[in-house]
């Protein structure tokens, strides 16, 4: 079993629903997480499909929360967005980038195919330093609140159990394999390297 805990960081595309589900989870579980979207803005659902709510990184989880509460309270109060958000400024100021980010971690979810493909396409592309290996793992969350709970309790497991491995490196893909027979889910798996 690793000596120190896990660092942990978690994925999505605006780092606002299932990112950030699952670092409230883990964190709650007493895991080192962070969550990123890997994003060029933050997109938050509109009045309608095509009339998204558009933010920068920058704008913090407070800001999003009264700029919504301003522009329609029923709607945003309706879909779950102003809740999503309140549990978010709780969780941490603002979404943030995960090109942006140098820290290292151990492990990287991704919630989605998508930005799998972006997140090791960003680490490929850094120069290496260390030769530390970090696995990056896709679990495939729709984007929406209850698809958003049970990925993150999924993750959570997950994360639990390669905690508890011996050796990591070689025990990951056995572990990896019994998850998916378990949970009807593919998960996507590389290492890349820092």
């Amino acid at each position: 079993m690793p000596s120190s805990p896990l660092r942990v960081a978690v994925v999505c595309s605006s780092n606002q629903n299932r990112s950030m589900e699952a670092h409230n989870i883990l964190s709650k579980r007493g895991f080192s997480v962070r969550s990123f979207g890997t994003g060029t803005h933050v997109k938050l659902p509109g009045p309608a499909p095509d009339k998204p709510n558009v933010y920068d990184f920058k704008t913090t989880y407070d800001q999003m929360y009264s700029d919504l509460l301003r522009k329609d309270k029923e709607l945003y109060t309706q879909n779950g967005i102003l809740h999503m958000l309140d549990r978010n400024k709780r969780i941490k100021p603002r979404p943030e980038r995960f090109q942006s980010c140098k820290d290292v971690f151990d492990l990287i979810l991704t919630c989605e195919e998508r930005v799998y493909d972006q997140v090791v396409e960003d680490l490929n592309s850094r120069e290496q330093e260390t030769c530390q290996p970090v696995h990056v793992i896709n679990v495939d969350i729709q984007d929406n609140h209850e698809e958003a709970t049970l990925g993150a309790f999924l993750i959570c497991e997950l994360c639990q159990c390669i905690q508890h491995t011996e050796d990591m490196e070689n025990e990951i893909d056995e572990l990896l394999q019994e998850f998916e027979e378990k949970s009807g889910r593919t998960f996507l798996h590389t290492v890349c390297f820092y």
